[in-house]
């Protein structure tokens, strides 16, 4: 049999690889990469002059730049795009990081929303980044508890919270000052209404502002519920960033911040990334459609799924200097995990779920009961649709 010789790589791959190789340098340490320096980190076949021609051509073609005529070379985010491009399909867990997001994240609970807050922050731990999620709205939730706080002489800060983890807050208004007193004794009549128990002992007068205060609230809380144009997002890590040398520079720190901050280029990244399958990324410039001031940030994201059906992603915002690998391989099985996790809970606790719509709610076709007396939950108010279901809220 006649012996087939290796093809030779083609200079262009050639130098592909010295750029892939000089970003993962880069990435590791952060210093500036010198022909001798790379030589020394795999490429020993190649001479330092050769190197040096090569980095002259890629730093022409915008892939390096050098800080300083006679120092190493750094990635530009042409070169980071380069590089993600070429590793976001094979960066992969090891068994042993899967089994352990696996006993983090993997659940099966009635409090969905509740887990996605948690899920989130041990993302942020993990990958130490910042991590933002969008989540279809669920059904069959219904407010547990209510607690009023007062903020000022006319101002109450009322907090819903739900039997799925949600936490929901609205400032209510009032003619007049309430008491420490008065605002506990209110507290204990949203309390009643929710649960049908022991109602308080109020004055005519604390339980007229009491009801208006309840149907003010709970109304407010049925039209949020009920008509959204966007999807539930949560969001957490941000205080991460500071573990990155990178963002250590305060108009670095800014611009990220000013991104993390802005829920609209937030909602508009995740949104993308649920039109597609896999794993998007934005790095640099390609962020400008999303935030102007955002060019030094990278972001990540990857779609989740619940019965196969695409209903949210996950985003991962971190410094253009980061370790792309470890931030794939975090995303596709944290995606996984979730999806799974979250397709088990909602066949487990028949729960059902919506997606965001922009049509205004039609309210002469519902029933609205602000109170669950009657009902055989053990708490919350109904809205009984009259076509086809009973959500409990």
């Amino acid at each position: 049999m006649k012996h087939l010789s290796q093809k030779k790589p083609s200079k262009q791959d050639r130098e592909q690889a010295v750029l892939l190789g000089l970003v993962e340098l880069y990435l590791q340490t952060g210093k500036p990469v010198g022909s001798q320096t790379l030589k020394e980190c795999g490429f020993d076949s190649l001479s330092p002059a050769t190197l040096r021609n090569y980095f002259a051509n890629l730093e022409e073609l915008g892939f390096l730049k050098q800080q300083h005529s006679s120092g190493g070379r750094i990635p530009t985010h042409q070169a980071y795009k380069l590089y993600a491009e070429s590793t976001y399909e094979s960066s992969e867990l090891n068994h042993a990081e899967k089994q352990k997001l696996h006993a983090l994240l993997s659940k099966e609970t009635r409090e969905v929303h509740l887990y996605l807050q948690k899920a989130t922050e041990t993302l942020a731990n993990w990958s130490q980044s910042a991590i933002f999620l969008s989540s279809p709205r669920f059904d069959q939730d219904f407010v547990l508890e209510v607690k009023l706080v007062s903020l000022d002489a006319h101002r109450l800060l009322c907090a819903l919270i739900t039997d799925f983890g949600t936490i929901r807050s609205e400032v209510l208004f009032t003619d007049k000052k309430l008491s420490a007193f008065s605002i506990k004794r209110i507290e204990q009549f949203f309390h009643w209404r929710l649960t049908g128990q022991e109602k308080p002992s109020l004055s005519d007068e604390e339980e007229k502002t009491a009801l208006l205060l309840y149907n003010e609230a709970m109304l407010r809380h049925l039209v949020n519920y009920s008509h959204f144009s966007s999807s539930d997002l949560v969001k957490t890590g941000f205080s991460k960033m500071l573990h990155y040398p990178d963002f250590m520079d305060a108009s670095s720190l800014a611009s990220g911040l000013a991104l993390f901050e802005d829920d609209e280029a937030l909602h508009r990244l995740l949104a993308d990334a649920c039109k597609r399958s896999g794993i998007s990324f934005h790095i640099g410039e390609d962020l400008g459609s999303f935030s102007a001031l955002a060019n030094t940030c990278s972001v990540l994201t990857i779609p989740y799924k619940i019965d196969q059906a695409i209903v949210g992603a996950i985003g991962l915002l971190c410094p253009s200097r980061a370790p792309y690998k470890k931030h794939f391989a975090l995303l596709k099985a944290a995606s996984s995990i979730l999806s799974d996790s979250l397709t088990r809970s909602l066949h487990k606790f028949k729960i059902t779920y919506r997606q965001p719509k922009t049509e205004q709610i039609d309210f002469s076709k519902q029933t609205i009961l602000l109170s669950n007396q009657g009902s055989d939950r053990k708490s919350g108010f109904l809205l009984e649709d009259q076509h086809h279901t009973t959500r409990t809220l």
